[in-house]
Order: C-alpha cells, then sequence, then structure tokens
C-alpha cells in the first residue's frame, strides 16, 4: 500500500515573543519511580516550577512496542491474514490461487461467471482495507486525509494522550492547589508555559515521516525533548487531567500542530468553530512564549486560510 502526500516546508515565524527557557530540569531514578524537577520562565518572564514523579515501569513499558510505520510490514500482515481468511471461509463460486511469494502474495481467481469472480474482488478489496485499519488500530496508527486531499498514516495522536491521561492524575492537585480561583486560563498558562520551555525537535513531515521522531508523552519528559505533534499529545494529556470536561481538538497544519480549547474566546483571540462551538487555539510547542489565545503569524495564516485538520479529543 502507497501513500504519496505534497510536502509543504512551514517556517515559524514567532518574531517580536519571548523565547522559552527551561531554567532547571534533572530526573532523579528509584528502584520504582523517577522524580522529574522542573524550573521555567513563564510568559510574563517569571519563574515557575513543578515536580513530581512518575512510576518507572509506566515510562519504559508503555509503548515500549511503538515504532515507525513500516508499509512492507503492514503489507506483510495483511496478505498473511487475507490468506488465513480465504483458507478459512472460501469465497462462493469461486477457485482461489495464492501466486507468488509470503511477502508479495497474489491472488488468481477462477469462476464460472464474472459475477462471481467480481464479488470475490470486491469481497477481497474489503479485507484488505479492515485487516489494514486492524493493523494501524493495533499498532497505534490511523489513516487521515489532509486539507489537500492526501491520504496518509500518522501516530493515533488522540489514542496516544487519551490512554496518557492517567499517568498525570497526580499533576491535578500539585497544579490546581497553585491556583485558588482555578482560573482556566491561568491554568492553561501554566501547563503551555511548562511544556513550551521543553527543548523542541524538528518536526518530520507527517505525510511522509509515519511517525519518525514521534515521542508518546512519557517519553517525551523522559528525553525532555519533543516535536510539536509530541508536545500538543502530552499538553491534551495533562489539560485533561487537569480539567477532565473540557472539550478539546487537536489541530494539524503543515508540519506544526496546534491545541483548540473550548473556552469563551476573548477578543482578538483566534478561533476555529466545530459543531457550532467555538475553540480558542494554543501553541504547546514553543520555543515562543505564547499565552492561550496567541499563536504565530504562519499559524494564523494557515488557519484563516482552512489549511488544516482538526481531530476532537473527547
Amino acid at each position: 500500500m502507497k501513500f504519496i502526500g505534497a510536502v509543504v516546508i512551514l517556517i515559524l515565524n514567532f518574531s517580536g515573543e519571548a523565547w522559552a527557557k527551561q531554567l532547571q530540569f534533572n530526573k532523579v531514578t528509584t528502584d520504582d519511580f523517577v522524580e522529574f524537577n522542573y524550573q521555567w520562565l513563564d510568559q510574563a518572564q517569571q519563574t515557575q516550577s513543578l515536580s513530581f514523579t512518575i512510576d518507572k515501569v509506566m515510562i519504559f513499558d508503555k509503548f515500549r512496542n511503538f515504532k515507525s510505520y513500516s508499509a512492507d510490514h503492514a503489507k506483510k500482515y495483511v496478505d498473511q491474514k487475507i490468506r488465513q481468511s480465504l483458507i478459512k471461509s472460501p469465497l462462493p463460486e469461486v477457485k482461489v490461487n495464492f501466486l507468488g511469494y509470503a511477502d508479495n502474495l497474489q491472488i488468481e481467481l477462477q469462476g464460472k461467471t464474472q459475477t462471481a469472480i467480481d464479488q470475490a474482488y470486491s469481497s477481497i478489496a474489503q479485507l484488505e482495507k479492515n485487516f489494514m485499519l486492524e493493523h494501524l488500530e493495533q499498532n497505534y496508527y490511523t489513516q487521515f486525509i489532509s486539507f489537500d486531499n492526501n491520504l496518509a498514516i500518522k501516530p493515533d495522536h488522540v489514542r496516544f494522550a487519551q490512554a496518557s491521561v492517567i499517568d498525570f492524575t497526580k499533576l491535578k492537585d500539585l497544579i490546581l492547589n497553585n491556583f485558588p480561583d482555578q482560573n482556566v486560563r491561568e491554568v492553561a498558562n501554566y501547563v503551555l508555559g511548562f511544556v513550551q520551555s521543553i527543548p523542541y525537535s524538528t518536526l518530520e513531515s507527517r505525510v511522509t515521516s509515519t511517525g519518525a521522531g514521534f515521542n508518546p508523552p512519557l517519553q517525551t519528559l523522559w528525553q525532555n525533548q519533543g516535536d510539536c505533534d509530541s508536545k500538543v499529545t502530552l499538553t491534551t494529556a495533562i489539560f485533561r487531567a487537569l480539567m477532565p470536561r473540557m472539550k478539546m481538538m487537536l489541530v494539524f497544519i503543515d508540519n506544526h500542530a496546534l491545541l483548540a480549547m473550548n473556552i469563551k474566546p476573548e477578543e482578538n483571540e483566534l478561533t476555529i468553530t466545530v459543531d457550532g462551538e467555538d475553540y480558542i487555539l494554543a501553541e504547546p510547542t514553543g520555543p515562543a512564549m505564547m499565552k492561550l489565545g496567541e499563536i504565530s503569524n504562519d499559524s494564523e495564516f494557515a488557519i484563516r486560510n482552512g489549511r488544516y485538520y482538526a481531530e476532537p479529543f473527547i
């Protein structure tokens, strides 16, 4: 299976913004836990800090089998499953002959009528589609159609975030206790500053990289770096742990990712509208320190021109 997509290079323009600065990062490993300690400058250039522990097993065992997508591996899986299915449940009124090698399955159909052969090919095509989706799901990948109608495969960022929420539940009291009024904007900006200050690594093309460079949330913390997809996924998981009822959207543009939150917008804040509801955009990536509702000029250009697609985080 081959997916071809156009690649557009996006150079982010953060001129005039304060730059993220991680003042301190260290981790202390014990037999059972890893303690993470952070200190950074927020959007107002004020020093903030956060320390917490994560179960070592969760860091090193969760998603341990996740790896870059391989089209050859996927084809072998699908071919094997199709062969097994056709042997176990033969198609009516046709004879199936398996040709080619184990890693290059070819199928020849013989039948008394062209209608039976056509129906058999249709059934096999549906099997191929179903087994491909099964393979992607098992490996935390998903198909997507980009805003310019290219079909491609990427890590399933929504599922990664959903599965990671439990890892950050202990952060809820640690963070919310710093905000007695629990003002959602203040909390959001604190978390955004924390993630923005984590060193940035360049995003490989989402269409062509097939997952290369993406780190699940805990690995982003462990490596203390992440590309924009990794950082948006991490931010989404933390926000869900802090604000369980908050509606969010993961927003993807060329070689960049944003987060959108269902919060009442203030003046001049750029939003996207989904099912009649406004979502304020946020830039978790850095290195620019930006508050909720502030995004780069290049991100704004892409959003205003509809060059994005959004995935709901339920």
